[in-house]
């Protein structure tokens, strides 16, 4: 196989699947690059097109603007991968937990979780019918991408989504989740097993639908102890991953799990039998690829803050991470967690093109 091979998307159809095939662990030319929340506030047409819907929801409901925003990096950036826009809290919403964003103040809930028969009364969502919004714009992405990138489909873990459903919001401390998982332990893995089987139907939805590969995100799996993390996060991410359709159309779908402040787990993450592990920046990379070796890919992992600084330092930062990764794939760039809001988009731009330019020495 040549380089030909691989830019012409010589497994996929895609005419570019770098993506793809370093989940896969599979050569590639360049090291694969995008950022989490790379459609959003930093681009001023993303601010411009949700000044013109009226509010965040209103650009998620709508598949065609979910579309639009989705696509907006991509005519910027020469990124990798697509990113369904989207949000983790949609499954929670269409159990009928009543979604809203209040300016200023992030996610909340018109009801909380905070009994056993607050869980039981959850519905297990059909995606087709209380999610036809997401699916619907997973399609629409599908169709307007053209073949050019794969598309990433994406669930919050069951942990991150139930910190939410018993706050009734973010948090700082999770006082209310944790009391929760001391004090009534078997009403939250009642919880946490029911969002998991939610989460298995949503994205097997979004691969049915379009989605190439899918991501979990257990954006607060790092505020457990070692010994909770496995009761309450990552034995419902391993249920997950066992749950997903792992080849669709022919094709391998490969999962990625990230937790933010994972760094110390990775060897159990890994053996869930996920394709790659997503790293923040609290961990050097080389550290994290002696400790899995070759067992899964790796996506991450430059602090989104370094976006902050100067070209010259952009591109330092990211030769740092490259050289710790070292040659061949596996390897998908990113930041270790989603790009600030006011961060330049041309330095976001720096950043992608440095990862291949300097990555290419790694791939001959």
């Amino acid at each position: 196989m040549n380089n030909k091979d691989i830019a012409e998307g010589y497994m996929t159809g895609l005419k570019n699947d770098r993506y793809l095939r370093a989940l896969l662990k599979q050569p590639v030319d360049v090291t694969p690059v995008w950022m989490m929340r790379q459609a959003g506030r930093y681009l001023p047409e993303y601010r411009e097109l949700r000044a013109q819907a009226g509010d965040f929801m209103a650009l998620c409901t709508n598949p065609e603007l979910a579309c639009e925003v989705t696509l907006q990096p991509l005519r910027r950036f020469e990124l990798d991968a697509a990113i369904l826009f989207s949000d983790i809290l949609t499954i929670p919403d269409a159990m009928g937990l009543g979604l809203y964003f209040e300016q200023g103040e992030g996610p909340k809930f018109k009801h909380v979780i905070a009994s056993d028969a607050d869980v039981k009364n959850l519905p297990i969502p059909d995606p087709e019918l209380s999610l036809t919004y997401v699916m619907d714009a997973v399609r629409t992405i599908r169709k307007n991408l053209k073949g050019e990138v794969p598309l990433i489909g994406f669930s919050g873990s069951p942990w991150t989504l139930a910190t939410y459903m018993v706050e009734g919001g973010s948090s700082k401390a999770f006082t209310k989740i944790k009391k929760m998982m001391f004090a009534s332990p078997q009403t939250l893995h009642l919880l946490l097993d029911k969002l998991a089987d939610s989460v298995i139907t949503y994205l097997n939805a979004q691969i049915a639908a379009g989605a190439q590969a899918v991501m979990v995100f257990d954006t607060w799996g790092g505020v457990l102890s070692p010994r909770d993390y496995k009761l309450f996060s990552l034995q419902y991410m391993e249920k997950i991953v066992n749950g997903l359709t792992r080849e669709y159309d022919g094709q391998k779908i490969p999962v990625t799990l990230f937790t933010k402040n994972g760094g110390m787990w990775l060897e159990s993450i890994a053996a869930t039998g996920c394709d790659a592990l997503g790293l923040d920046w609290t961990i050097d990379i080389e550290n994290a690829k002696a400790r899995v070796g070759d067992s899964v890919a790796l996506q991450g992992n430059m602090d989104p803050s370094i976006l902050y600084a100067s070209p010259a330092r952009i591109e330092e930062e990211v030769g740092t991470i490259l050289k710790g990764f070292g040659h061949g794939s596996g390897h998908v760039f990113n930041l270790g967690h989603g790009i600030h809001l006011d961060v330049p988009p041309e330095n976001a731009g720096v950043f992608v093109d440095a990862v291949h330019e300097q990555s290419r020495q790694y791939h001959k």
